[in-house]
This record gives C-alpha cells, sequence and structure tokens, in this order.
C-alpha cells in the first residue's frame, strides 16, 4: 500500500515524474532507486539518453534544487518543496538508526569514507555501515563491477549510497539494480563530502531562502559556474519551451 502512495505523491513535469510528498512516507522496505534532479542534471540528460533513461526510471526522483521548484510551479501550478540529496540522506540515516539498520557508502576516496564512518558511529551508533572506494575514472571494467557490487552484496545492507557524481552514479544504479541486494539504492553524490566535512554546505538561512546556490557559486566559482551560469539560462530555455507547448 504504501508504494501506491508513494507513487500517487508524484507529479509530472519537464517530461519527468517528481517526488512532491513528504520524505516520511517512504517505504524502505521495498527496492526502490532514489535519485534527485536539479537544473543541471535536466540539461545533462537533454543530451545524454542513458542518463534520462535512468532519471526517468527512478522510483522516486527528488526535486533538489529551487530552479526545480520553480518549473513545477510554473507549469503545473503545483507548490513542492525542494528535498536536497543531504536532506533524504539524514532522513534515511534516522530511519536506519531507529531500527538498527544497516548502510553502504560506495564512492569517494577512502579517506573520505572513513570520516562518514567516524561521523556515523558518533552521531547514529545502532547503524551498521561498510563502504568501498571505486577506482576514480569514467567508467568500470566488468571485474571491477562485479568486485562492487560483491561488497555490496556481502554485506546486504537496508540502504546503499552511491556517491560516483552525476550522471555516472544514476547510470550504474539504474543498471545495476536487479544485481544488488539492498532495498533502497540512493545516488546523492556531494553529500558524501559535505557529511564528511571536506566541503562545507552553506548555512540553512541560504538554504531556506532558496540561495544555497548562489553561496555554492561564491565558493566554487571555478566548479559551479559552468553549472549554474553556462546551464542556467539553457534550463530556462527549456522550462519556456514547455510552457509554450502547454498552451
Amino acid at each position: 500500500m504504501e508504494a501506491i502512495q508513494e507513487n500517487q505523491k508524484s507529479i509530472e513535469a519537464l517530461g519527468y515524474s517528481i517526488f512532491e510528498g513528504q520524505l516520511g512516507m517512504l517505504n524502505i522496505n521495498q527496492k526502490k532507486i532514489v535519485n534527485t534532479i536539479n537544473q543541471y542534471s535536466y540539461c545533462i540528460a537533454e543530451s545524454d539518453s542513458d542518463f534520462k533513461k535512468a532519471l526517468q526510471n527512478s522510483d522516486i526522483l527528488l526535486p533538489d534544487g529551487i530552479a526545480i521548484v520553480l518549473a513545477v510551479k510554473l507549469l503545473t501550478g503545483k507548490k513542492i518543496k525542494k528535498i536536497a540529496g543531504a536532506d533524504i540522506h539524514k532522513h534515511l540515516l534516522e530511519e536506519l538508526n531507529k531500527r538498527n539498520g544497516s548502510c553502504f557508502y560506495l564512492g569517494s576516496s577512502q579517506a573520505t569514507l572513513d570520516k562518514i564512518k567516524n561521523r556515523i558511529s558518533r552521531e547514529y551508533p545502532k547503524i551498521k555501515i561498510q563502504t568501498y572506494s571505486p577506482p576514480f575514472q569514467a567508467s568500470f571494467s566488468e571485474d571491477e563491477n562485479t568486485k562492487m557490487i560483491e561488497a555490496v552484496n556481502s554485506f546486504k545492507p537496508n540502504v546503499l549510497f552511491v556517491g560516483m557524481t552525476a550522471p555516472k552514479q544514476e547510470k550504474w544504479s539504474f543498471e545495476n539494480k536487479d544485481r544488488l541486494d539492498t532495498k533502497v539504492i540512493c545516488s546523492i553524490g556531494a553529500v558524501f563530502d559535505f557529511y564528511a566535512g571536506t566541503v562545507k554546505r552553506p548555512n540553512k538561512i541560504w538554504i531556506k531562502l532558496g540561495l544555497e546556490w548562489f553561496i555554492r557559486l561564491i565558493k566554487e566559482p571555478k566548479r559551479m559556474s559552468k553549472r549554474y551560469l553556462y546551464y542556467g539560462p539553457i534550463y530556462f530555455y527549456y522550462v519556456l519551451k514547455y510552457l509554450f507547448k502547454k498552451k
């Protein structure tokens, strides 16, 4: 019954079924892929059919960005709430801690994973945790892929967090969903660094004001300028195209 409720809490916009419910209604005992979408990933998916397919086949696709929230409002008249990767990460950890559950972190460097492990042991002591740092490269060989899947399946976590950066993490999760012995597969990219403390997330005030993107742009102009300044106008064009098509 919960899975039906989850599906009913999605709204069609921009060619995707975007989640509009509350995180508390997610059934973490049922196998699902949870992804996020923002203006950058939307634009990348328009020129990467495999990435688009992975996002469109998400069981839950969270609106991780004020640009997505505003587009949904403009195109459908519905007001939804931004749900960032950090939000779903925190929610799942809280649920796992209540249930003495387990999670697996796949991605990033071993140094970052060790920091995540240490923090979880302090903040969520009832959670069992395992990690695996895959090679940092554009694609994996079949042998490397098998080792990653075997590492996850030998632990059988309730939740698998994948942090390989978009679009690699979403495509990998979609391609390997049926081979992974876990319930929730959650691609959260930058959250690995946020939680480890290697990258600081903007203050909650900026997040509430919908200006998290602006602060990240100021702090990391070289990395974020293309994401926001170049792809911003492109995303705006796509939204207008959908709006005129609707009319």
